[in-house]
């Protein structure tokens, strides 16, 4: 299973992914469970989230440059520790994925969606994520919660760059690439009221994928 935490700054999925990554572990304790993010997750991929994200240039990186990148260092991760893990059905949780592209360098920059997908087909490897956890959060408190001036220019932004963002998530969930896997938390309240709710809505998923696996199963038992 391929879980993915999105959302603005200031939402708490990083701790909520901590959480959700040591809580599979205990649930399933036969299973490997990788927690990870994007841009990172390997020497090659943080290097690349550096890059992009912590270096000043005299010069303005073009949002296509951005997206470039962020695909290769996806493809780095991807290719070396997700779909390994994958292979051997385990479970991945990932602090934001292709889906962060589509919407800064797709949406907030203007590089559409079908150029950000068509520059993540390759990295992708086919690999889609089975749920997406958005974190629903209003900018002014994402703001309030964070301030990172090292490593991440984009915790640096105006906040019209944040409203582009949350209107865009918003939009992104009622596509139709994405509305089957996606889940909206409420990321208002404590870290604990949060984490209830991020709990509630993995177990039902895993319920549903369960009873799809045994039907499955049981249709091919009887076929043959």
């Amino acid at each position: 299973m391929y879980i993915v935490l999105e959302g603005i700054v200031g939402t708490g999925k990083s701790t909520q992914g901590e959480r959700l990554a040591e809580y599979l572990q205990n649930f399933f304790p036969d299973t490997e469970v990788l927690l990870t993010r994007e841009p990172g997750g390997t020497e090659i991929a943080e290097a690349i989230r550096v890059l992009v994200q912590g270096t000043d240039f005299v010069e303005v990186m073009d949002p296509l440059t951005e997206a470039y990148l962020y695909a290769s260092a996806r493809a780095q991760l991807i290719a070396t520790c997700i779909k390994p893990v994958l292979d051997r059905w385990w479970i991945v949780v990932s602090d934001r994925n292709f889906v962060s592209s589509v919407v800064i360098q797709g949406v907030t920059k203007w590089l559409g969606i079908d150029l950000i997908l068509e520059v993540n087909k390759s990295a992708l490897q086919g690999i889609w994520p089975d749920l997406i956890l958005f974190f629903d959060l209003d900018v002014a408190t994402g703001i309030r919660r964070t301030f990172d001036s090292d490593g991440d220019k984009h915790e640096r932004e105006w906040r019209e760059f944040y409203e582009k963002q949350y209107e865009a998530y918003h939009r992104l969930g009622q596509h139709p690439l994405f509305e089957k896997v996606w889940e909206v938390i409420d990321a208002r309240g404590s870290v604990d009221e949060v984490w209830e709710r991020v709990k509630m809505r993995v177990r039902e998923r895993i319920r549903i994928r369960d009873r799809i696996e045994k039907q499955n199963w049981e249709t091919e038992w009887e076929n043959n």
